[in-house]
């Protein structure tokens, strides 16, 4: 069997993998602070017919080899973490992160989840905690109650105000990663630690190379809907040419089977 029809099936089989990966950043398009993902293409064994460097008598050696490729595979989908534009949305609990970091989140089992995300929302009535719209709570643990009016400076000072007069509150934390794009994405625009993101790193905001916390504001995906039309267009057009490769294989079999 011609070792082409298996190479060209390795190659539509990562592009239809990079298609995946290209509808995904699109259908996020406007989810807040969604990050993009980009598929990590590497090419297979190969088959090693002459070895480069082998001995073809006693004073000479082959310069090249005869190393036959066996296609292609999707080896990763990473992250680019690239900030994304602001939008000033003119809520309370509206925060955006400019430059580097991540919002804590308290997960249901006691582990810390992490985020760009910062659309907060209140739980409760008359007396609510600052939770996510999945309803986590956010490790710093604001508390409002009805009537209350918050106030978060750029370096995550909170402060109240209500008919007693302004009170401060606590100070949103941000938490930053040496690699950021080995987080563990677990949906709703969280991630989890892991080994290859490495432990977190947790100070104020404006200290330690971490970026400021805008108020009322929230930081938009940062898909570029240009780019991954243009990506998609040369996704179909390696798609269509690896069919034409398994077609152009199964003509010469055809040939051969006349014979």
């Amino acid at each position: 069997m011609m070792n082409s029809l298996w190479i060209a099936k390795t190659g539509m089989t990562a592009q239809q993998t990079q298609l995946d990966v290209i509808s995904h950043n699109l259908a996020n398009v406007s989810t807040t602070g969604f990050k993009r993902n980009f598929a990590v293409f590497q090419d297979l064994m190969y088959q090693n017919q002459r070895q480069v460097g082998a001995q073809t008598s006693d004073n000479t050696e082959l310069p090249t080899g005869l190393h036959l490729g066996l296609g292609v595979n999707v080896g990763a989908t990473s992250r680019n973490f690239l900030q994304g534009g602001l939008e000033n949305t003119g809520n309370a609990l509206d925060l955006a992160i400019n430059g580097n970091g991540f919002f804590r989140i308290e997960m249901p089992d006691g582990t810390t989840a992490y985020t760009r995300a910062g659309n907060f929302t209140l739980s409760g009535v008359t007396e609510g905690s600052v939770v996510t719209p999945e309803g986590h709570a956010l490790a710093d643990r604001i508390s409002l109650n009805t009537g209350d009016t918050i106030s978060i400076a750029a370096n995550g000072q909170v402060s109240i105000t209500n008919s007693s007069g302004t009170t401060p509150g606590p100070r949103i934390q941000l938490a930053n990663f040496v690699n950021p794009a080995g987080l563990e994405p677990i949906g709703n625009n969280l991630f989890r630690e892991s080994v290859a993101s490495g432990a977190p790193t947790v100070a104020d905001a404006l200290s330690n190379s971490m970026g400021e916390i805008r108020h009322k504001f929230l930081e938009n995906s940062n898909v570029n809907v240009v780019e991954e039309l243009v990506t998609m267009i040369q996704t179909q057009r390696a798609y269509e040419m690896n069919s034409k490769a398994i077609q152009t294989s199964d003509q010469m079999l055809a040939k051969l089977s006349q014979l």
